[in-house]
């Protein structure tokens, strides 16, 4: 089962990952300037997961793969790491959409 880990970045803000079962990393949020609002973030992620039409697919320069997963107002509440192909890609959404709904939060936050 998958998690939000939320910690404290050095400039203060606060910002979540979404770790698979494994641990892996399958998401990471931007930074929040409250907790309140990082908690709303986790929210829109496990209301949005769901949606493929959420997940907007893009290719790097580099020709390496990755995603956004937006809201429904299309902001951008969760990016992906790098992947070498598409198909791995394909995977880590498939990841994000198997663990996000029932994860649950680990706020190591200060």
């Amino acid at each position: 089962m998958g998690k939000f880990v939320i910690s404290t970045r050095k400039n203060g803000e606060f910002q979540f990952n979404l770790q698979a079962g494994n641990g892996q990393v399958i998401l990471t949020s931007e930074g929040y300037t409250s907790k309140a609002a990082c908690m709303n973030g986790v929210e829109s992620v496990q209301k949005n997961a769901g949606d493929d039409s959420r997940f907007e697919r893009k290719t790097a320069a580099n020709g390496k793969f990755h995603f956004n997963l937006k809201a429904s107002n299309g902001q951008v509440i969760g990016s992906s790491q790098m992947y070498e192909s598409e198909a791995g890609m394909e995977t880590g959404i498939a990841s994000v959409k198997n663990n996000a709904a029932d994860a649950t939060v680990d706020d190591q936050s200060n």
